[in-house]
This record gives C-alpha cells, sequence and structure tokens, in this order.
C-alpha cells in the first residue's frame, strides 16, 4: 500500500478574475519545471485540500490547484449566478493561458471527474492524460441514486436526518425541495438545509464512516457553498445538452492515457458509472478497489492514485 507523500507548502498562490463577478483562488506546488497537473476539486463546491498535494511526487510535478467559482477562498462565496460547467471549463483555460502552461495532466474524482471529462472533451489538445476517481457523469440516474431512492436503502440512518428539512409533501422530488431552502431568503433556512445536505454525503464517502468527516462537511461555511452550488447544478442537469452527453462525446478523448480508479462499495458514486465509462472508453485502465468506498483517502483508491500519478509522471 502507498503512503501520501509528505506534506508541502505551495511556491505560489494568486487570485485571478475570471468574469466580472467571480474571481478564482489558485495555487502552485511542487516543482515549477515539472510536469504539469491541474486538480480539480469535488462537489462541485468542495474546494481545493491542502492534502491534495501529497498524491504528487513534489520533485517531478508542478501541481495547480484552484477553487472553483463560489467556494473556497473564491469569491463571491456561494454564488450561483455565472455559475455553470462551461464557466468552469472556461476557468481552466483562462488559468491555463495565464501560468503559461501548453498541456498538463488532468486530475478529478467524484464531481472533479465530470469536470475533468467536460474539459478533455472540450480542449482535447491541452490534456496529455487523465487520472480519474470516483466516477460522475452527472446523468439522471445517479442523482436519482444518491438523493432521492437507491443509497437510502444502505444508509437509512443517515437518510432519516437527510429527510428532515423536507416536509413529507414535497420528497418526491427532493432537489427541487432543497433547492427552494438553499435559495430561500431566510438564512436560516438555507442554513438547516445546506447542513442536512452536506453531512448526508459525509455520512456516506467512506465504506466505514467518518465522524471527523461528517463534521467537517456540516461546518456551516463549507456546508453553505457545498450544498448550494451541488443543488445548483443537478436541478440544471449540470448544464449538459444531453443527459449521455459525457459518454457520447469519449471518443474526442479516447487517444489519451487514461486509469480510472473506482471504490468496489462507493454509494456516493456506484461503479456502475465507471463501468459504463470504461466500456465507452475500453482504452482506460479502470483499477476497481475491492474494500473501498468513495473517499480518495481510502486506503486502496489513494495507493492506486499515487501509482497513477507516479507512472503519468514519465510522461514528461
Amino acid at each position: 500500500m502507498r503512503h501520501l507523500y509528505p506534506p508541502i507548502e505551495p511556491y505560489g498562490r494568486g487570485m485571478l478574475q475570471v468574469s466580472d463577478l467571480h474571481t478564482i483562488y489558485f495555487e502552485e506546488s511542487g516543482n515549477p519545471d515539472g510536469l504539469p497537473v491541474i486538480v480539480l476539486h469535488g462537489g462541485p463546491g468542495g474546494g481545493s485540500q491542502p492534502s491534495y498535494r501529497q498524491y504528487f511526487d513534489a520533485s517531478q510535478w508542478r501541481i495547480i490547484q484552484f477553487d472553483q467559482r463560489g467556494c473556497g477562498h473564491s469569491t463571491p462565496h456561494a454564488e450561483l449566478r455565472d455559475n455553470s460547467t462551461w464557466h468552469l471549463v472556461s476557468d481552466i483555460e483562462v488559468l491555463r493561458q495565464h501560468l503559461g502552461i501548453e498541456q498538463w495532466v488532468v486530475f478529478g474524482g467524484s464531481w472533479g471527474s465530470t469536470l475533468s471529462l467536460a474539459y478533455a472533451q472540450t480542449h482535447p489538445e491541452r490534456s496529455l492524460g487523465l487520472i480519474l476517481r470516483g466516477i460522475f457523469m452527472l446523468r439522471r440516474q445517479e442523482i436519482q441514486w444518491f438523493y432521492q431512492e437507491g443509497a437510502s436503502h444502505i444508509f437509512p440512518d443517515a437518510w432519516e436526518a437527510y429527510l428532515k428539512p423536507i416536509p413529507v409533501g414535497e420528497r418526491d422530488n427532493l432537489v427541487a425541495a432543497y433547492y427552494k431552502r438553499l435559495t430561500s431568503p431566510d438564512p436560516k433556512i438555507r442554513q438547516e438545509a445546506a447542513r442536512a445536505w452536506s453531512i448526508w454525503e459525509g455520512s456516506t464517502s467512506k465504506l466505514l464512516p467518518d465522524a471527523n468527516l461528517m463534521q467537517v462537511f456540516g461546518e456551516d461555511e463549507f456546508a453553505v457553498a457545498f450544498a448550494r452550488i451541488e443543488c445548483h447544478y443537478f436541478i440544471n442537469n449540470g448544464f449538459f445538452e444531453t443527459d449521455d452527453q459525457l459518454l457520447r462525446n469519449v471518443g474526442t478523448i479516447r487517444h489519451l492515457p487514461a486509469v480510472i480508479v473506482q471504490g468496489r462499495y462507493d454509494v456516493v458514486c456506484p461503479m456502475r458509472s465507471a463501468w459504463d465509462l470504461h466500456r465507452a472508453w475500453p482504452e482506460a485502465e479502470l483499477v476497481i478497489v475491492g474494500d473501498a468506498g468513495h473517499s480518495m483517502s481510502e486506503t486502496g483508491i489513494r495507493s492506486a492514485l499515487i501509482e497513477a500519478s507516479d507512472r503519468f509522471a514519465q510522461l514528461a
């Protein structure tokens, strides 16, 4: 089993204005002359994390992270206006040009895998390869599974807390019911909904539930951005033209090297999505971790991601 690389601090940080409304935070770590990698965090609305730097050998990689619109250190906080998949794809390109990078490896898990696929399919000429984890393509069946019925049968105890803010009469469409509350002018209603939505995901992200993770997900500032932005994307179907857009467009990136790492018992993003992607993209290596759920910090997933990043470092 592989352990994380030692903690490192960024050698560069900045704020980049990407629209009249939005400014994004970005950072660079590792070797300024190393192979560039853009690390795309989850959510949407999750924000980047210092631990993400530790999945890469700092002597070989130039590690770039940024907080997507509305979350982390990016401003304005929890903002939904001008916040869509395609705004984020554009932001990635603006950041690439700002940093003077010709091509980079694209690394992302969960929603980060969604955004990785959307970006690479839009800009395959800028992508050297993809390292993906916990595949999520924002199809209706995936949203229904986790937010309406499916995962509820595996975690009925956590599901009960998720249902609590929503009256019985509105539970036939929980995403819509949550969106109504997460966009309410009443801050108490927004906060209650945000905590319940976020803790539900924190409760189900690991094979063995982690109380510390639930606490992090329930923190007020994180929960508001995370829940509002996620629900905003989900009620708008990811801003995709068709439900299967990312699968349909896989042909644009099949020439790129790729590794897909998937926990067998991932409840948040079930393995069916990774399997469907691999069937459409058989050239991509699929690594199934038999004793893991969703979180990239789980032992087997962590090991597979680090092994993949070590191999990809040879692309330099």
